[in-house]
């Protein structure tokens, strides 16, 4: 009796084992961030892994850099080609550098497309994410909407090669531009997406011009580091709230939002990474499917003030 129960049993764990693999995702696909560090991908990983799970057959993987480094995330892409994932939807953090992996990716059979930061050049087959341009004259409308008066502002970028950030900040001059406001020399300045570099950056402009009204992170790299930028727009509070400095910053993370609330910065105008990271999902395997695909999926922005902030944090 008891040989007969161990055959059973045995019989019981090798039908388990070969039923395994049918549970298994039937496409991996890849979700490469610009940074790991930066909490924007946070939301792009959280919609991607939401949206994998929904539909069942989908394995999503995130990896990038930890911190801003083009030839690491060359370098990771290279490696997913290597293992032969079934697509890759990546923030190009350096166009001439993504170009090349992206070719590497094709040429292997690997579907491209980009999210937040794009290629148009490559061949990728699709970008989804913020119109970048349409994200710069936002910025630079609710500036001057705030500050019509004008006078000398600056603006804060990440990687110099990115072109998701060279079309924002473009948008941001286009907006100001016939307008009382002078961007002043040395500006923008390049993070290279590292919150406590943001930070100092913009202490140093406002140093190197004390009468600087204004200044437009063109991401929210600088609220990523929350206590640092709280001790930077502390230490101009009484202007802030005077009007005489306005800090028009851009993305909506939870932390921006509380300290836009609490006073530190006058208007955020935030992405919508969480679906970029659900589109994304959904287009991969669409292409997987030999489906036709929009070449351009704009997720929207968001408009925030003190007015509608109590709002969004709900």
């Amino acid at each position: 009796m008891e040989e007969t129960m161990r055959k059973i049993l045995l019989a019981g764990i090798a039908v388990a084992m070969m039923a395994t693999p049918a549970l298994a995702a039937n496409y991996r696909f890849v979700i490469v961030p610009k940074a790991m560090n930066n909490p924007f991908f946070d939301f792009a990983r959280d919609g991607c892994e939401k949206r994998a799970k929904e539909l069942g057959n989908i394995e999503c993987i995130y990896k990038g850099p930890v911190e801003h480094e083009p030839a690491t995330q060359a370098q990771i892409i290279q490696d997913f080609v290597t293992q032969k994932v079934d697509g890759l939807a990546i923030s190009v953090a350096d166009v001439a550098a993504m170009t090349k992996s992206i070719e590497a990716a094709s040429a292997a059979g690997i579907p491209v497309i980009t999210f937040d930061a794009d290629a148009p050049g490559s061949k990728r087959i699709a970008y989804i994410g913020t119109n970048n341009k349409e994200f710069g004259l936002a910025l630079g409308k609710q500036l001057l909407k705030l500050r019509p008066d004008g006078g000398k502002y600056a603006m804060v970028s990440g990687g110099p090669g990115a072109k998701n950030l060279a079309e924002r900040v473009d948008g941001v001059r286009e907006a100001l531009k016939g307008s009382k406001w002078t961007e002043v020399s040395g500006s923008p300045t390049f993070c290279n997406d590292d919150p406590a570099l943001a930070v100092q950056q913009m202490t140093d402009l406002r140093t190197a011009t004390p009468d600087l009204a204004a200044i437009v992170p063109v991401g929210g790299w600088p609220m990523f580091a929350p206590e640092g930028f709280k001790a930077f727009a502390s230490r101009y509070k009484k202007d802030i709230d005077s009007g005489k400095f306005t800090l028009v910053v851009a993305d909506t993370l939870k932390m921006q939002l509380e300290l836009l609330r609490d006073g530190y910065a006058n208007a955020l105008v935030g992405q919508r990474p969480f679906e970029m990271g659900e589109k994304a999902m959904d287009t991969l395997l669409a292409i997987k499917k030999g489906e036709k695909v929009p070449e351009i999926v704009y997720t929207g922005l968001d408009l925030v003030t003190k007015d509608n902030v109590a709002q969004m944090l709900k």
